[in-house]
């Protein structure tokens, strides 16, 4: 029998999974990504406040697929899909598939606001996360020439959104500010430096149980976050926040954790779509078409026990891949499908060291026991064993030292000028 061509669109963990769980006997199978590497999203926020440096949570598709050889790897931009030939359209090309996998993600969702686009930081991939990082490395640096006088904009970190990635991010900039900054900057008072989480719901980690949001926000609040609830962003000129409450805070470092949206493709009916995703059936179809599926977060699947579709989360996502792979195997096979059902494994966050919380189906705690098992899960979560030793050697002497040694400063390389000199 002819192998079966899947084009898998997206590398994050629902298409890796996808591309991996793929049997050889049944199917070639081509991955695009316009990125050359699987980025592990739930670190950028550690590579952000240098923490972990890029290379440790970012893993090559051609490293990851060597001994599969029934995967192919193609660095492009998905431009359109065109059902009628079967055909996908990119900037390096088009490709013709038997079946299509739309594993896209999310990207951030500034709600229409283009000003608030235009100047704050996002941190959806790895060089997104090494810009923040550029940016308030730079920041510091700029107040150790000027000093704090005066330059209010640069001694407050604003960051908009209380889920998981802002209250992460808040914790890991207020431990800087408490062990790290100190004794890299002697002469300045960074007493001053605030750091502030902004989050339109009542609570920080709303999602989440009432023990954690009340957890998250004391353990913030005890590391010197200014947490604010009940507030949106109306306005950011690059310079000065505005709130719906008519107050105002200057920052030139602000950091967007508020939403996400799909990353749609052009090209399938818009009868397809709800919510910026994929309306899906119990298999992963796409509405209206037999052989496109959309996986992770993308997907809109509903069910029973999900009717507003499935949490955008890496576990889903996971999950869906090793479901549909098995199911389009059977399909070629001409044996049975079956459906996909969500078990919830639980969530977690952490704010600082000993300071995490933990939602399991069977029990919630919060503390010392639950930041250790966070560290755990991700180390385990991590793909290759030499990034595995490389974290935890990282995490180790983070935690012993209160210190890292990854605060490097990479500038792009700047354009020549009109007399075709570098600056």
């Amino acid at each position: 029998m002819e192998k079966k061509k899947i084009i898998v669109l997206g590398g994050g963990f629902a298409g890796l999974e996808m591309a991996k769980r793929c049997k050889a006997d049944a199917f070639e199978v081509l991955l695009i990504d316009r990125q050359n590497h699987h980025q592990f999203q739930p670190l950028f926020y550690q590579v952000a406040s240098a923490g972990l440096e890029p290379s440790s949570i970012s893993f090559p598709f051609r490293k990851l697929f060597h001994g599969q050889k029934h995967v192919d790897f193609c660095l492009a931009e998905a431009l359109e899909i065109v059902p009628s030939e079967k055909r996908l359209l990119t900037d390096a090309g088009s490709f013709y598939y038997d079946f299509l996998v739309i594993a896209t993600g999310c990207k951030t969702n500034f709600f229409g606001n283009e000003e608030l686009a235009s100047h704050a930081f996002s941190m959806k991939t790895t060089q997104e996360a090494i810009e923040i990082r550029n940016h308030i490395l730079l920041s510091f640096e700029e107040l150790a020439t000027k000093g704090f006088d005066g330059q209010e904009a640069l001694q407050n970190i604003v960051i908009t959104g209380a889920g998981p990635t802002g209250v992460e991010l808040a914790g890991a900039f207020s431990e800087m500010k408490k062990y790290i900054l100190p004794r890299d900057y002697p002469r300045l008072d960074f007493s001053r430096l605030t750091i502030f989480l902004l989050e339109g719901s009542p609570n920080t980690l709303n999602a989440l149980s009432d023990e954690a949001k009340q957890a998250s926000r004391r353990y913030l609040e005890e590391l010197g976050v200014q947490v604010k609830t009940n507030v949106v962003v109306t306005k950011y000129d690059g310079e000065t926040v505005t709130l719906n409450n008519g107050e105002t805070i200057k920052s030139r470092n602000v950091i967007w954790a508020a939403g996400v949206t799909g990353n749609v493709i052009r090209g399938l009916s818009p009868d397809a779509l709800v919510r910026n995703r994929y309306v899906v059936d119990r298999f992963n179809r796409v509405k209206g078409y037999d052989d496109i599926y959309a996986i992770g977060d993308i997907a809109y699947m509903v069910t029973p026990k999900y009717p507003q579709a499935h949490p955008q989360v890496a576990n889903v996502a996971i999950h869906q891949a090793r479901n549909l792979a098995l199911n389009l195997y059977a399909r070629v096979k001409s044996k049975a499908l079956r459906e996909y059902e969500y078990k919830d494994l639980g969530s977690m966050a952490t704010v600082g060291k000993h300071k995490a919380v933990v939602d399991l189906p069977f029990l919630r705690f919060q503390g010392r026991l639950a930041w250790f098992t966070w560290m755990f899960l991700h180390l385990m979560l991590i793909l290759k064993v030499k990034n595995k030793l490389i974290i935890f050697i990282n995490w180790a002497w983070s935690y012993f030292t209160n210190d890292s040694s990854l605060r490097l400063i990479l500038k792009p390389r700047k354009e020549p000028d009109s007399t075709g000199k570098v600056a």
